[in-house]
């Protein structure tokens, strides 16, 4: 069974279930706490919650999405409340509270917790990290390579492209990187306009956004933006132009006008952890890594577009990702080793 909590006052979550230190599934239920962009943002926090609602029907354990209206200032505050509340497992979408899970982790060790996007200490603390730099990477390949090819509709000449993330941090520029670096492998001609949003749960800012973009003449923005990326995709199709959607398969949103998505398997992350957690197998202290290889990152199987390309182009991403995946392409992750020359 599954419930939506809405985090509003500092006795929500005690009163809502009656406080146990047990940490085994069957007497302690888990918690998804959602990241900012809420539910219903048609990506990262709604794939996730399919995995999270999957697994925890799978091991018939109770589990509940908890949401806030100001996540962000609020971490120290939910992960707390939700451990004295009685939830054995936590996992938290937010990639800004990872210091404060880590710190609340210490104060409850019959608690587990799970962040994503990043590694934190605690023997109760498992960490989850997507290699997205790659599968962006090839996203930004795509692009480079389409965006001059006029035998395509909606391409212009020019070799721009444009990237629109949430906010300006290393966990979104992560993807922005990766995708840079795919564009300038196969052109390095191409100019590739970045821009942040600054929210990601606005798509009114996220089209006005893209659509200047486009009059710059960008024929494809890549959304790292949540939310306000579905904005980013009601541009492309009300302009003629394309977009690239981000982890979950978004071409279905506006059939032809999004070029591919850039897959982030948070669905299949979550379900493992939950799972894992339901087993008495908690990969509590580790790090679990997945892309390419894992088939935690990937590129949609362009339903709508895949005709519209030409099979050479296609050819060359999948001569691309099997480099990356032999070693012979190394994708910068900007989390690991910082920001490269080429982005600042």
């Amino acid at each position: 069974m599954s419930y939506k909590w809405i985090v509003n006052s500092a006795s929500a979550l005690a009163l809502a279930l009656g406080a146990t230190s047990a940490a085994k599934a069957a007497d302690a239920p888990a918690a998804l706490i959602i990241a900012q962009g809420g539910l219903g943002d048609q990506s990262y926090n709604d794939l996730a919650y399919e995995g999270f609602k999957k697994a925890v029907a799978a091991a018939k354990i109770e589990g509940k999405p908890v949401e806030s209206k100001d996540v962000v200032a609020q971490a120290a505050d939910i992960l707390r409340r939700a451990s004295d509340a009685g939830f054995g497992l936590l996992v938290d979408l937010e990639y800004s509270h990872g210091e404060a899970l880590a710190t609340v982790a210490k104060d409850y060790p019959d608690t587990k917790f799970v962040i994503l996007n990043q590694v934190q200490p605690g023997a109760n603390v498992a960490s989850v990290l997507f290699q997205e730099q790659e599968g962006s990477y090839l996203a930004g390949a795509l692009a480079a390579l389409v965006t001059t090819d006029t035998s395509i509709p909606g391409i212009n000449d020019k070799p721009i492209i444009g990237v629109i993330g949430g906010t300006k941090s290393v966990g979104i520029d992560k993807f922005i990187v990766g995708y840079i670096q795919g564009a300038h492998d196969v052109n390095p001609n191409v100019e590739v306009k970045v821009a942040y949003s600054n929210n990601f749960g606005d798509p009114a800012i996220g089209l006005q956004m893209a659509k200047a973009m486009y009059d710059e003449g960008a024929d494809i923005v890549y959304q790292v933006a949540g939310g306000t990326g579905i904005g980013v995709i009601q541009a492309a199709k009300e302009t003629g132009h394309y977009a690239i959607g981000v982890d979950t398969d978004q071409d279905g949103l506006a059939p032809g006008a999004v070029l591919t998505s850039m897959l982030k398997r948070t669905d299949i992350a979550v379900e493992t952890v939950v799972g894992d957690y339901a087993g008495d197998k908690f990969p509590g202290g580790q790090t679990v890594t997945l892309g390419l290889k894992e088939n935690g990152v990937a590129l949609s199987d362009m339903k709508y577009t895949k005709d519209k390309i030409p099979a050479a182009t296609l050819a060359k991403v999948d001569e691309l990702k099997a480099k990356i995946l032999s070693g012979d392409i190394k994708v910068w992750n900007a989390v690991d080793q910082g920001y490269p020359n080429f982005f600042k």
